[in-house]
Order: C-alpha cells, then structure tokens, then sequence
C-alpha cells in the first residue's frame, strides 16, 4: 500500500488512536504519543501540514516494527484500504 501524500500532523495522531496510542503532550509543533499497553512505546510526531513522505515513512516503519505488523497491515489499519 502506498503511504499518503498529504496527511498532517493531527491526522496521523487521530490514526493513531485506533491503535491505542494516545496524546501525552505537545511542545511546539511536535506531539508526543503514547501507548503503555501491552508494551510501553512512546513516538513524537510533528504537527505539520503535510508531513514529509520521509518522516512518515520512518514513522510507519518504528510503529510497525513496535505492534509487530507489517507496513501494509499497518496501513491499511491507520488509513483503511
């Protein structure tokens, strides 16, 4: 699955709800996200408009590495089909 062009910071966070992270604080334009169960994992994302395809490449990579998904599953999990 090919990864979003023009998704922003707020959305990704919003996503990201669905997979139990949640908001922990922001400083700036970044945001730190959390998630304490079943392993604790914490990922900042920058509340930007859109966000860089490198960063969220690197992004999706930690996060599917940390849920133990491949890309695609976790994709398709974050932005449906």
């Amino acid at each position: 699955m090919r990864l979003p062009r023009d998704i922003s910071g707020r959305e990704l966070v919003q996503a990201l709800a669905r997979l139990g992270y949640a908001t922990t604080r922001q400083t700036g334009s970044h945001v730190r996200v959390s998630r304490l169960s079943p392993t604790e994992h914490h990922l900042t994302i920058p509340d930007h408009t859109p966000i860089k395809v490198g960063t969220l490449n690197a992004i999706v990579r930690e996060l599917a590495e940390a849920n133990g998904l491949t890309r695609d599953d976790l994709l398709r999990r974050l932005f449906g089909s």
